[in-house]
């Protein structure tokens, strides 16, 4: 079961299409990392995902609840902590008090404190708790981790990986940083200039590509070229599909990162489902 579907999303604002013929899916109990440079339309797909837009075309569907925390992680400052539970508890059906303070007292933040005096690590951490008392089949985060130190970053991915783990929560988070994703992720989304590029199982992905080595200027059969880069006679490929039988070439499993970069620098290239043969 898919936990969120997306078919031919179109989302247009005054200067024009933030997102394109979007179609996409994310399976329930997956980590998926949204990818992509800014103005690609990740923050628009996400709104679109937990209805603070209507799309100009196209549909979105949500299996369950879903629940958004924004990258400003939005708190009422003047609020203490208790008041910010008191306030979640009013404006939702669902809503779990204990769990909410049993978890911010694990993390020793203190319930009088208002949110404005918290520190940018607890800031996160309060929101994220909002969020995940309203019991939400699909959590969608706008760059949780931005402005946080490593020791915070570290541990708001712990405690999302935890509720993962525990309660079988599908996660949507972007971020522009793709060493965060690598360990916690498992299924991948790329935008660029508001189209989808990639759309899949991490793992899958990265067999499915290549880093070709070998000849510039010389003929891939049986790929489709990503992006391409050349140093003096030698180039350097990632490709979808292969390795090509040509033995002048030599082949590696892209990393995460690698995959990632290629598709941005790449605005054109879209992982097709199957190979095709071009020229090099």
């Amino acid at each position: 079961m898919n936990a969120l579907e997306v078919t031919g999303l179109g989302v247009r604002y005054r200067r024009g299409w933030a997102l394109r013929d979007c179609s996409l899916a994310v399976p329930a109990g997956r980590v998926a990392a949204l990818v992509g440079p800014n103005g690609a339309g990740k923050t628009t797909l996400m709104h679109a995902a937990v209805g603070l837009l209507a799309p100009a075309k196209g549909s979105v569907t949500v299996r369950g609840q879903a629940a958004f925390v924004a990258q400003d992680k939005p708190l009422y400052e003047t609020f203490t902590v208790a008041e910010m539970l008191r306030f979640g508890r009013r404006m939702n059906d669902r809503w779990d008090e204990e769990a909410a303070r049993k978890r911010l007292g694990g993390l020793g933040v203190p319930l009088d404190r208002k949110a404005g005096r918290l520190s940018g690590g607890q800031q996160a951490q309060v929101a994220l708790t909002v969020a995940l008392a309203r019991m939400p089949d699909l959590l969608v985060l706008d760059e949780p981790l931005a402005n946080l130190d490593p020791v915070a970053r570290h541990d708001v991915m712990r405690a999302i990986m935890a509720e993962v783990a525990e309660h079988g929560l599908t996660v949507l988070l972007s971020s522009h940083v793709v060493s965060d994703l690598a360990d916690t992720c498992d299924w991948l989304i790329v935008l660029n200039g508001g189209r989808l590029q990639v759309s899949g199982d991490i793992e899958e992905l990265l067999d499915a590509h290549h880093v070709l080595t070998g000849p510039a200027g010389g003929p891939v059969a049986g790929c489709r070229v990503v992006t391409a880069s050349r140093a003096g006679r030698q180039a350097s490929l990632l490709v979808r599909g292969g390795p090509p039988p040509d033995p002048r070439w030599s082949a590696r499993r892209p990393g995460l990162d690698e995959l990632v970069m290629g598709y941005l620098r790449s605005p054109e290239s879209a992982a097709l489902p199957g190979p095709v043969e071009v020229a090099g």
